[in-house]
This record gives C-alpha cells, sequence and structure tokens, in this order.
C-alpha cells in the first residue's frame, strides 16, 4: 500500500494538529496511508504538544527565538522536514512568515481564519468580525512568498447571526478548520495519486 508522509507545523493549543491526528494519522483513503511522520512546534510550551503525545508522537522544539534571523530558522526546520520524508507539510496555527528559504524547497499548505484574499495576518479573526462583511470563514491555500496569498485550495463560510460574540464567531471559525484541513490534506494527497 502507498504511503504518503505528512509534516505538521504548529505554535499553539494545536487544536488543528489533533483534528489531523484524528481525521487522517494512520488512516487510509482511495487505497492511500496517510502518516504524519513529523511534529515541529516553534514553542517549547505550546500545549499542541502534549495533544501530539496522546497519538503517541514526539514533536520536534525549534525555537524561533534561538536563531539570529528569519532566514535561519526557515533552513533549520527545512532540513528536519526533508530529512523526515514529508510529501506535504500543513502550517496548522504555525505563527511564522515563512522566508523563500522555506517556500522555495518545500511543498506546503496553510489554514487562514477568513475568506481571503480578504483579513490577511494575524489578526484575522478579530479584523473579519469587526467588519461589516456578513460572512466570516476559513481559507486552505498553498504557502508562497507572500503570506496568506498562495493558491486556495478550499474555502468555507458561514452566515453571521443576530448577536453573534467574537468568541461565538472564533469557536465557529474553529470548528470550520478543524473539517476543512483534513479534508483538503486528503484531497490532495489522493488527487495525485491518481494523477
Amino acid at each position: 500500500m502507498l504511503t504518503k508522509k505528512i509534516a505538521v507545523l504548529f505554535s499553539g493549543s494545536g487544536s488543528n494538529l489533533e483534528a489531523i491526528l484524528k481525521k487522517v494519522h494512520n488512516q487510509i483513503f482511495n487505497g492511500i496511508k496517510i502518516e504524519v511522520c513529523l511534529c515541529i512546534c516553534n514553542k517549547p510550551g505550546a500545549y499542541g504538544i502534549e495533544r501530539a503525545k496522546k497519538f503517541g508522537l514526539d514533536t520536534m522544539i525549534i525555537e524561533s527565538a534561538k536563531f539570529a534571523n528569519r532566514e535561519e530558522f526557515d533552513a533549520a526546520v527545512v532540513e528536519q522536514i526533508l530529512k523526515s520524508g514529508a510529501e506535504l507539510t500543513v502550517l496548522a496555527g504555525f505563527m511564522r512568515i515563512l522566508t523563500p528559504v522555506f517556500t522555495s524547497k518545500i511543498k506546503a499548505i496553510n489554514l487562514h481564519p477568513s475568506i481571503l484574499p480578504l483579513f490577511k495576518g494575524a489578526h484575522a479573526i478579530k479584523e473579519s468580525f469587526e467588519s461589516e462583511m456578513m460572512l466570516g470563514g476559513v481559507s486552505v491555500h498553498f504557502v508562497n512568498e507572500e503570506l496568506d496569498g498562495g493558491e486556495l485550495i478550499a474555502q468555507r463560510a458561514f452566515e453571521r447571526e443576530d448577536g453573534m460574540s467574537l468568541e461565538d464567531w472564533e469557536s465557529k471559525i474553529h470548528a470550520i478548520e478543524h473539517e476543512i484541513l483534513p479534508e483538503s490534506i486528503i484531497k490532495i494527497l489522493t488527487k495525485e495519486a491518481n494523477v
């Protein structure tokens, strides 16, 4: 059976990492087994490290703060991804702007909590909530040099409800993220096998 390996990069609580591990890791789709072969986190105290342990996975800590610049950090991450044999890298709440050192060598997808190209950057949830938009949503896109600017893979929207709080808005976004990211991974890895 064909096994396709993925690396998951995260910075925080790891709820999207857990969604991937539950729905994709060691599962078989269209005759293809998908395996998370590498977890990398840039923050030593991140809760996602505990979530990975529940699935028997150790997380490699590569602290961004210990590198002189973004390029050196990216080079260290790239080295580990290439060593792991991962065909696809998934940024699941990885709060780093990546340089061409990374983007030119690694095929990666990113999850973003807005309907791109609207509300790029780190404050997308708050900015989209505070906007006049009647829709919020989530995008999954390929990673390139432009922040939140790569080719779109999937998007899912929801309608603003009367009296929605920022917390309601955020939990709606997270619920969609936990569905759309695993679905996108499966779509990419099984589509390529059928080519």
